[in-house]
């Protein structure tokens, strides 16, 4: 039942939901206006002040907003979604789907990789190509009259940096086309939610800006011991009741709810056998990142945020990627409550620390000098997103600067990978190999070249061009390739080692305070 609201829009009532009025599937809060006709005596952005009139009632595939960009082009319905968000923390949107268009899903094939592995059903992107329009009007449709159903992930398993394999579930393609538009549904929402020192899987956030973050708190803050933590397993230990609970405090759409829900229940298949999820989330779905940031949300980032308020005698700066994030502290005591705090928070909502992985370390500008002071070594060091953080000193030996070099690991891990591949590529013309290999360097360099891990970009391209050598001399036993050779064919193809980032505290200045050094 529709019926006016006193401001002349139209408002939704239902059992259990608040009468609030709707604009474009979000209830506003009570306080909202909603401009139904241009101010009088307006100028040029009259047009920017109409609100568009509601859809229809069953034309589930319109938007209020044009197709193409134009001056006469409305704000996007998920503007206003995100506007509601953004004004109200509180409400909760009970339309949603009808913003999951054919639009939306073509465009969200176009953006998979062509290459990527099928899922189940064995559907490749080539495949699925053929026919797009008559598939996705088809998967649409489907979608809307409740007859879509979603398809267990396909497991394989990949190598991690420590030796052991990571499962990783492949979902089908149509379940990514549907998870990737709604991911960008919630995401309206929920990034009005999130907190600022969360980094992992956001839109507009990269690693380098959570390292950036993190590098910036420790060398400017009152940081002397940092909890370095990791929750064990926790992609594969979310509770789904927990997880619905947390979403239906900003989703009140029955249908996407019921789409997370069957993306939950969909299960895994592994050699032929299904297997039922009856917790945890499929590592490698679209849809896994978001589900995670929500429930880390709720269980970790709002409750640190409250303990840090009312119970820290010093300062407490936090970052956070995923399950894995870093929390530094001033005091010694406020580090022990915290960590034992943070152990019972995690324990009410099926999550535990990893006990290998969790360290909590002396660590910051006055560390080394208290350590030697008590006759003990150098201060620890820790991994975080690639990087070993090391307290070391400027070139002048007396201020503090942080360290970062690559974690040795991941060069072992990613020199491995090189090797591999070159044994595939032995017979291939050198000018291909040199093509590939400065690729390789590049990419690495890309990520890795940052301040003081100068010497590891280095020994990388060393050791790259090492195998390369040894790949060469065995491509035929005439084959006598010199080190004066291997010299110039490194210098034509495999870039010199340069650092390729700002300096991380005067970056993230830039980024956080709208300046620009290019202005």
């Amino acid at each position: 039942m529709v019926r006016p609201s006193q401001d002349g829009s139209s408002g939704r009532t239902g059992k259990g939901v608040s009468s609030k009025p709707v604009v474009n599937g979000a209830w506003e809060s009570d306080s909202a206006v909603v401009p139904t006709k241009p101010p009088n005596k307006a100028g040029s952005t009259a047009a920017e002040a109409v609100e568009g009139r509601a859809l229809a009632k069953g034309n589930v595939d319109q938007q209020n907003a044009h197709r193409t960009q134009c001056r006469a082009s409305a704000p996007s319905a998920l503007d206003r979604v995100r506007q509601v968000a953004r004004r109200d923390k509180k409400a909760r949107f009970t339309a949603l789907l009808h913003h999951v268009t054919t639009e939306q899903l073509e465009a969200a094939f176009w953006q998979l990789k062509r290459k990527a592995a099928p899922g189940v059903d064995g559907v490749t992107w080539q495949q699925y190509g053929t026919g797009l329009a008559r598939n996705v009007r088809a998967l649409h449709d489907r979608l809307h009259r409740g007859a879509y159903r979603a398809k267990p992930s396909r497991r394989v398993y990949i190598p991690k940096a420590d030796g052991k394999k990571r499962p990783l579930g492949i979902a089908a393609l149509e379940d990514k086309l549907v998870q990737r538009v709604v991911v960008g549904v919630l995401n309206a929402i929920y990034e009005e939610d999130f907190l600022g020192f969360s980094y992992g899987f956001r839109p507009g956030r990269k690693q380098h800006d959570a390292l950036d973050a993190l590098a910036t708190a420790i060398e400017t803050k009152k940081v002397n011991w940092v909890l370095d933590a990791d929750i064990r397993g926790f992609f594969d230990t979310i509770n789904h009741e927990w997880l619905m609970k947390f979403v239906e405090h900003r989703v009140a759409d029955k249908r996407v709810l019921r789409l997370i829900q069957k993306w939950l229940s969909a299960g895994v298949m592994e050699e032929g056998r299904w297997t039922q999820s009856e917790e945890g989330t499929p590592q490698g779905a679209t849809v896994s990142p978001l589900l995670a940031n929500v429930y880390l949300h709720y269980v970790l980032d709002l409750w640190l945020r409250q303990w840090r308020k009312r119970h820290a005698r010093g300062e407490v700066i936090v970052t956070r990627w995923a399950d894995d994030f870093i929390v530094g502290f001033q005091h010694w005591e406020d580090a022990g409550r915290f960590q034992a705090a943070l152990k019972e928070r995690l324990k009410k909502f099926s999550l535990e620390l990893h006990p290998e992985k969790t360290r909590l370390i002396e660590f910051g500008k006055y560390a080394e000098e208290r350590r030697a002071e008590r006759g003990e070594p150098r201060p620890e060091t820790f991994n975080f997103l690639g990087f070993t953080h090391i307290c070391g000193k400027m070139r002048n030996g007396r201020l503090f600067r942080l360290k970062r070099q690559t974690i040795g690991k991941r060069m072992t891990t990613k020199l491995h990978e090189v090797k591999a591949e070159l044994r595939r590529r032995w017979h291939h013309r050198v000018a291909e190999q040199g093509a590939w290999l400065g690729s390789v360097v590049r990419g690495f360099f890309a990520y890795y070249a940052v301040p003081t891990n100068y010497r590891a970009l280095k020994a990388f391209r060393w050791e790259v061009s090492e195998l390369w050598l040894r790949a060469l001399r065995r491509r035929g036993q005439k084959d006598r390739t010199t080190y004066k050779k291997l010299a110039r064919l490194s210098q034509r193809w495999l870039p010199l080692p340069s650092i390729q980032h700002e300096d991380p505290v005067k970056r993230f200045a830039v980024k956080t305070r709208g300046g620009s050094r290019v202005r």
